[in-house]
Order: structure tokens, then C-alpha cells, then sequence
């Protein structure tokens, strides 16, 4: 209770409120589904054999069928019509390959997302450590996001050929006394399949979700970085009302003056305003210092 309560005093569980954990709550949930629909599912239809002997005639004849839909083992006995003699039919095909297959991944996702969140929540610290729990974390959800790809594909063509394999009016041609005329036969109930169609919409949206998810967790790896830009450096606006072009042409005259005057004050520059004195020349005679003081 201790671990539990720091935890909650941290704010760890805020990541489940976060694109990456919400998700991951989303992609556990449709997983359940998923298996739960396709796995435990079990159907059944009725036919009706009436025969010109009405006692020979069965009208109630349930076929049974579950998964995996191994449906080359399942049978039903049906009338010959012929001095109360019934004769075995056994279902066409197997098409429990793509149904387990789609049940195996949907379990271990299930698996893979209860540990997930868990690692997101109470070991958010070492799922960033050094930057390895987003990269594993990257890569598994891009295979699981190819196996629902390739899982939920399947079993929607395996739940075709199933429709089609249990379908009552199929199953009627292949009873031998209904290819007689006197015989009647007819289905009285079809298989509902709603479960089954279930399944294979939470499979491609598992897919959806698993290939989204792939963005967040890509983000969280770092890998982003190098492709960041680095931001433009500021220039330097002119004022309101000022022609930026203008501007700048008057801000380099200045630069210009300011550098010539800067280099004038490291020369020699007269001063015609500084007063001068008259110097002794060889002969005692005072020279004059310029022509205008001569005249």
C-alpha cells in the first residue's frame, strides 16, 4: 500500500490520461474482445428431412459447430428415407489455422498490454532509463501491429469460407434424400454469426490502434531528435511606420561613418583653433608661425 500510495502522490497514473498509456488501456481492452468473441464461440442450424413415409422423416435435425472450426469433424445423422435408415454427413473443411492464429495473437496482445501499462505506470523511471524501454517497446508494437494485420485478414477469409461452409441450404444438397423429388427439405434456422463478425471488426480495429500507437511510441524513443530544426535567429525589426528596406540602409551608412570617424581619430587631425606663439629664430628674430600672421 505504501509503493501504491507514493505512486498515486507522484502522479505516475497521469500517464494513462496521456495518448500513450489511454491507448495502450484501449488496445487491452479491444484484445479481450477480440479473443473473447472468436474463442468461445459455438453455433448450430436446424434442417427438416420430411419424407414421403412421414414416419421416416426427421424435422428437427441440429448441426453443431464451434471453435476452432475444425468443421471436417463435425457430422449429423440425416433420414435416407428408406426404411428408417439414417446416413452420416460430415461438414466440409478446416479452418481452424487462421481461426487460432487470430486467437493466439489477440491473447498475447491482451498479455503484452497488461504489461505494458503496468511498466507505464509503476516503473516509469526504468522504462526510460538509458532510452531502451521505448525502443523495445517501439519494435513490439510494430510486429503486433503486422500480425493483426496478417491475423485479422485471415480469419475474415476464414470466416467466409465457414458462412459458406455451414450455410443450411449448402448442406441440404449434400443429403441424399433430399436430391429426390418427393422428398421436401428445408432449413428452419441459420447460424448467427454476429459473434463471429465481432471478432474480425475489433481484429482490424486492434490493427488501428497498434499502428497509431506506433507514432507515440516512436516520439518517446528520441529518435526524432535529429530531425528537429533549430530556430532562425531573430533579426532586427524597424520601427513602426519605418521601410524595413530604408532601415537597414541607413543603419549601414551610420556603421560606415561611425567606422571612417573612428579611424580619422587615430591620425593626425589639425587644430586651426589652438593658438600659437611665436618662436626665436637663429638671430633672435621672431619667426612667424604662419603667412596670415606675417601679413
Amino acid at each position: 500500500m505504501e509503493l501504491v500510495n507514493q505512486i498515486v502522490a507522484s502522479g505516475s497514473f497521469r500517464v494513462a490520461k496521456e495518448p500513450l498509456g489511454f491507448i495502450k488501456l484501449l488496445e487491452w481492452i479491444f484484445a479481450i474482445f477480440a479473443f473473447a468473441t472468436c474463442g468461445s464461440y459455438s453455433g448450430e442450424f436446424h434442417l427438416s428431412v420430411e419424407c414421403v413415409n412421414r414416419s421416416e422423416s426427421d424435422l428437427n435435425i441440429k448441426v453443431q459447430f464451434e471453435y476452432p472450426f475444425r468443421l471436417h469433424q463435425m457430422y449429423f445423422d440425416a433420414p435416407t428415407c428408406r426404411n428408417d435408415w439414417t446416413e452420416r454427413y460430415f461438414l466440409t473443411g478446416d479452418y481452424s489455422s487462421s481461426a487460432e492464429f487470430f486467437v493466439t495473437i489477440a491473447v498475447f496482445a491482451f498479455l503484452y498490454s497488461a504489461a505494458a501499462t503496468v511498466v507505464y505506470i509503476f516503473f516509469q523511471p526504468k522504462y526510460r532509463e538509458n532510452n531502451k524501454g521505448p525502443m523495445i517497446d517501439f519494435v513490439v508494437t510494430v510486429v503486433f501491429a503486422f500480425l493483426w494485420l496478417v491475423s485479422s485478414s485471415a480469419w475474415a477469409k476464414g470466416l467466409a469460407d465457414v458462412k459458406t461452409a455451414t450455410d443450411p441450404d449448402e448442406i441440404i444438397e449434400l443429403i441424399g434424400a433430399c436430391k429426390e423429388k418427393e422428398n421436401s427439405c428445408r432449413a428452419l434456422h441459420d447460424p448467427i454469426m454476429s459473434g463471429l463478425n465481432t471478432s474480425v471488426v475489433f481484429g482490424f480495429l486492434n490493427l488501428i490502434l497498434w499502428g497509431g500507437n506506433t507514432w507515440f511510441v516512436f516520439k518517446e524513443t528520441g529518435w526524432t531528435a535529429p530531425f528537429g530544426k533549430q530556430p532562425a535567429p531573430a533579426e532586427e525589426k524597424a520601427p513602426a511606420g519605418v521601410d524595413p528596406y530604408v532601415h537597414g540602409q541607413a543603419y549601414n551608412q551610420e556603421l560606415h561613418y561611425e567606422q571612417e570617424g573612428y579611424g580619422q581619430q587615430g591620425g593626425y587631425q589639425p587644430d586651426y583653433n589652438q593658438q600659437t606663439y611665436p618662436q626665436q629664430g637663429d638671430y633672435g628674430q621672431p619667426v612667424p608661425t604662419s603667412f596670415s600672421n606675417q601679413m
